[in-house]
């Protein structure tokens, strides 16, 4: 497959991503305090992430100044429906050269979780690579996180491995699981990400009437054998 038309993709702006539910905001100071309410709720968050949990909310500032000017990761934090902070997360290992970006360090709290919030977060920065011209968008994962497993293929990104003892993590050992989707295959994501968000796919108690992972099955060139 020639390459020789091919333009390298910009560097992501550390600016605001919104969506229809939520917004990506370049994570700040002044997120700070927001923050430390969200994750007071559920430490645990923190358990496969190479930080935290955070002793106080003093302990999470420090972090959050180490990082917010950084460009690769570079955090933002969510900003719910109803105007709250749920969670961080980062586009990191940022390569325009080869084409690929990764989404991780997804700190999202209960607040978050499981909502439709939380799916337009993934997908938004799923829209902005392959809209800039991203060849890969990436996910990886501790391979013991079996909820980032299952996220990762609801999302519609194929597996494609692990890599045994890949680093050490909090003292322990840490195998990676890797999954990825390619630019090809960028318009049926976004059709079945649209479809799934469509305020059309949600009943008045909220309820989803289509499930995303039935929505994106199709794409998968490779499904998790561990799962």
């Amino acid at each position: 497959m020639s390459l020789a038309d091919w333009i390298a993709p910009p560097y992501p702006p550390h600016s605001v991503m919104a969506g229809r539910y939520v917004w990506l905001e370049p994570l700040s100071h002044v997120h700070i305090p927001e923050l430390w309410e969200a994750h007071a709720e559920a430490p645990e968050v923190w358990k496969y992430i190479p930080v935290g949990p955070f002793a106080d909310e003093a302990a999470l500032g420090v972090w959050v100044d180490q990082v917010r000017i950084a460009t690769d990761p570079m955090q933002f934090a969510v900003r719910m429906e109803d105007g709250r902070v749920g969670g961080t997360l980062s586009l990191l290992r940022i390569n325009p050269s080869a084409g690929s970006i990764e989404v991780g360090y997804i700190v999202f709290t209960p607040r978050l979780q499981r909502t439709r919030e939380a799916t337009e977060a993934i997908y938004l920065t799923i829209k902005w690579a392959f809209e800039a011209g991203y060849r890969r968008f990436e996910w990886k994962c501790n391979a013991a996180n079996i909820a980032s497993r299952r996220a990762a293929l609801r999302f519609g990104l194929s597996y494609e491995g692990i890599f045994r003892q890949a680093a050490v993590v909090k003292g322990r050992n840490r195998d990676t699981a890797w999954f990825a989707a390619i630019d090809r295959e960028w318009p049926a994501l976004q059709n079945a990400f649209e479809t799934w968000l469509d305020p059309s796919n949600f009943d008045e108690a909220g309820q989803q009437k289509q499930r995303l992972i039935d929505l994106t099955a199709p794409i998968l060139v490779a499904r998790d054998p561990g799962l």
